[in-house]
């Protein structure tokens, strides 16, 4: 049982991992599937998957289909990242209950459109979503540069505890990395950037430069 409750206008962490920390997302269908739901299910109107006449191929036209069908989203986010067993987004609620059913609405379609890819029954993710309460501006800002430091992991497992190895190589591979909003925010023009307002979350970064040096100094740090 979640002991969290949600307000209007207040940010959040969500996160969720795959069952017995189970892989959820296992190849390039699977990450396109999930940031077009990340759209297709942050609207007040339903939108069925099922409207879009393309072929799990074509999961990036679907997804610019879904952000211009789009009228009145359900919460704001603000950041997101997807790992191979588990995922991060920030959230801003807008009203009563919109972050509970985008989150159901999010899950339930992943997991029916997983299951079936795989041929597979039962619950895809570790129970219900995960949700922190981001009170005051510094933990917030720090959420940015948290989710989006996420896939560092993905190279070097242990770089919170040991530093970076390779700063070269880790900023690399941030700029590669296509399954999070870290682009959006390094200001590249593509589709997955309407997934995100910006506009609804405080302005900590300037531009890409200001944002650029923030994961650099995250980078940098190293636990005692």
């Amino acid at each position: 049982m979640r002991s969290i409750k949600f307000a209007p206008g207040e940010y959040y962490h969500i996160y969720n991992r795959g069952v017995d920390k189970r892989e959820i997302l296992l190849d390039s269908l699977d990450y396109e599937r999930f940031m077009l739901l990340l759209a297709a299910t942050n609207n007040k109107e339903v939108f069925h998957i099922s409207n879009i006449k393309k072929s799990l191929k074509e999961n990036y036209a679907g997804l610019k289909t879904c952000l211009e069908f789009r009228n009145d989203t359900l919460v704001d986010i603000g950041a997101w990242c997807l790992m191979p067993n588990h995922f991060h987004l920030l959230v801003k609620e807008k009203e009563n209950g919109g972050i509970v059913k985008f989150m159901q609405r999010l899950q339930t379609g992943y997991t029916m459109y997983f299951n079936k890819k795989n041929e597979r029954s039962g619950s895809l993710f570790q129970g219900t979503f995960k949700a922190e309460h981001l009170a005051g501006d510094n933990y917030l800002k720090y959420l940015f540069s948290y989710i989006h430091l996420n896939p560092i992991k993905l190279i070097d497992p242990n770089w919170k505890e040991n530093g970076i190895r390779n700063m070269e190589k880790a900023l690399n591979y941030l700029a590669k990395f296509d399954k999070s909003s870290y682009k959006d925010y390094l200001e590249y023009e593509r589709i997955e950037g309407g997934i995100i307002n910006r506009q609804a979350f405080p302005e900590y970064f300037s531009g890409a430069e200001d944002f650029n040096k923030e994961i650099i100094g995250w980078l940098n740090y190293k636990k005692n």
